[in-house]
């Protein structure tokens, strides 16, 4: 059995930056981070959009408007030093009616209280920056980006490795012990006595708080967001970013377009319930996955808030041509021989009793545990500052 100072659990972005300050912080520490997977980033890390998010949306004063706005500029100095590509492209977030006209400037002015370099501009700004777009009035976003996660995750795994600490590669947690030495951690690889454990799973961030002997407050319930991307021929009718006004009574953006780093432009997502926490595909179906998820109250009572919303997104997920439409409302002149499918993406939505999404960034303290309960998008533009603020956490208890 290896004795260590820090145990994180999860390879994604949050798991790799909180290794990568613990290892700044503590440099005589032994830090281990324990993945399941057989390369990090493997989950939602590696299967987002790569979108440098600014904290335009997020309440002033919330984890996630904070977390944003600082994770973003350490983030942009991250890839500078380390030579991972960014760039900042702006983005657009466009009305396309009247009824909208409210909601874009609520958005404003949440930007503008959290520091957000935005403006609101008429269409015929908007035509200037996306000659395509549809919308009668827009904000300008110019410092918003796009990255690769996962050669971030490659760059931060290599760090942690050079500064002495471990990534240790298909190391499942299976169980979890508290003895006076630590927490004693049964992995599918080996044996781990930690004097502090963090808890960054992601997808399965809620079976292992209850491994760990935490009862949180709300489960993982998981949505697949599938996308398509734009052939070369028709790449040209986005050059930025390009996203709705969305709807304020719902957590997710709607479909929208981003041009990524490697080059093409993506189109999406949607949100279906996945039938497996890790269910990339529609054929992918875990019977626990589902059960938790279709015998859950909270999810039960969240599907009857929003079912309308749930079927449109339902439909979208198995008509190409209605998918299509969506997009159409943003750019007009798309067509469905224009998109290919491309990988999809699964979020990983904490969901209390009572039915409610949790929106903001929910981390759990014990003498011996942090439990990163729920890190939803900005979480890997925020990563670092995310991954710094555990390691505060961590300070007192191995001082």
């Amino acid at each position: 059995m290896q004795t260590v100072d820090i145990a994180v659990v999860g390879g994604g972005i949050v798991g790799l930056a909180t290794a990568w300050h613990a290892t700044q912080r503590f440099p005589q520490a032994k830090v281990v981070v324990l993945e399941k997977e057989t390369a990090v980033a493997a989950h939602q890390t590696g299967h987002n959009s790569g979108v440098l998010h600014t904290g335009i949306y997020y309440k002033p004063g919330s984890l996630k408007a904070i977390n944003c706005r600082e994770g973003k500029l350490a983030m942009q100095q991250f890839c500078e030093q380390q030579g991972v590509d960014f760039d900042i492209c702006g983005k657009v977030i466009v009305a396309l009616n009247e009824q909208e006209l409210g909601p874009l400037q609520t958005i404003f002015e949440r930007g503008q209280a959290n520091g957000v370099r935005c403006e609101m501009i008429p269409r015929e700004r908007l035509l200037e920056l996306e000659p395509h777009a549809a919308g009668i009035q827009a904000i300008h976003v110019p410092e918003a980006g796009i990255v690769n996660y996962r050669q971030v995750c490659q760059r931060l795994a290599a760090i942690v490795r050079e500064r002495g600490g471990e990534v240790v590669l298909g190391a499942r947690v299976l169980s979890m012990e508290h003895r006076d030495g630590g927490v004693v951690l049964q992995t599918k690889q080996s044996d781990f006595t930690a004097r502090q454990v963090v808890n960054c799973a992601g997808l399965q961030c809620d079976r292992v708080a209850r491994l760990s002997g935490q009862k949180p407050a709300a489960k993982i319930v998981p949505f697949r967001g599938e996308y398509y991307e734009l052939k070369p021929e028709a790449q040209h009718l986005c050059r930025t970013l390009i996203y709705p006004t969305p709807d304020p009574s719902f957590p997710f953006l709607g479909v929208h377009f981003t041009r990524m780093i490697e080059g093409g432009v993506e189109c999406g997502p949607n949100a279906v319930l996945a039938f497996a926490r890790e269910g990339y595909r529609k054929r992918d179906i875990n019977l626990r996955d589902l059960a938790e998820s279709l015998t859950y109250p909270g999810f039960l009572k969240m599907a009857m808030k929003h079912w309308r919303t749930g079927l449109g997104e339902m439909w979208r997920s198995f008509s190409k041509q209605a998918f299509v439409h969506a997009l159409q409302r943003l750019l007009p002149e798309i067509r469905a021989e224009h998109l290919v499918k491309a990988p999809a993406g699964v979020r990983a939505q904490a969901v209390t009793r009572e039915g409610k999404m949790v929106d903001d960034f929910l981390i759990l303290e014990t003498e011996r545990v942090i439990n990163v309960n729920n890190a939803p998008s900005p979480a890997a533009t925020a990563s670092l500052n995310i991954g710094r603020l555990i390691v505060d956490k961590l300070s007192a208890h191995l001082s």
